[in-house]
């Protein structure tokens, strides 16, 4: 189930979803549309000749700010992190990032697969951009980028992502590396 847009309205009057700077004209019948915000984590392609994330190995990165009223070329084939102009997240909600349509049809991936923000996770979110079209897509910030739908949990989780969560603290950081999960132990024959 998913809030609709009175109560998602309703739920940021009672602080219980936050959502910073809200706009009444960005709310739709289900959802909410977030801007692209300045904020831009580019690769180095040039500092190494694969990415292998189990061994830490990443390409160099830099950060690159764009002037509202400005552009950003993302060229084809280039995937990068933006970052969202809105600040939000629940202690009561799961949220999920969604692409726009009008984006997708032209080939603008938002999210790779990082959809989910889970309960008590608050951020700017890392946006996985990459252009899948053949020629340029020109990036601006504040405009509609992404949608973020919010579903109620059945009841309270026992763990809070402020305490567990690997992006806690700082999420305008560029790669971290996947937890490695341990392989079952064998039965002994």
């Amino acid at each position: 189930m998913f809030l609709s847009d009175q109560d998602i309205r309703r739920a940021i009057k009672k602080k219980d979803i936050t959502l910073k700077p809200f706009k009444e004209e960005r709310l739709q019948p289900a959802s909410y549309d977030i801007a692209l915000g300045n904020k831009f984590i580019v690769n180095d392609a040039h500092t190494t000749t694969f990415i292998d994330p189990a061994n830490k190995i990443f390409p160099t990165t830099r950060t690159v700010h764009i002037k509202d009223g400005e552009g950003f070329v993302l060229h084809p084939g280039v995937s990068l992190l933006g970052y969202s102009k809105e600040f939000f997240g629940s202690d009561h909600y799961l949220i999920e990032v969604n692409g726009k349509s009008s984006l997708a049809r032209i080939g603008l991936l938002v999210h790779n697969s990082a959809a989910l923000v889970n309960p008590g996770h608050f951020l700017n979110i890392a946006l996985e951009l990459c252009n899948l079209n053949n020629v340029p897509i020109i990036l601006r910030p504040g405009m509609a980028i992404a949608q973020l739908t919010f579903s109620p949990l059945s009841s309270g989780s026992e763990q809070n992502y402020k305490d567990t969560g690997r992006y806690s603290e700082n999420n305008l950081v560029g790669y971290i590396p996947p937890r490695t999960i341990p392989s079952p132990k064998r039965k002994k024959k």
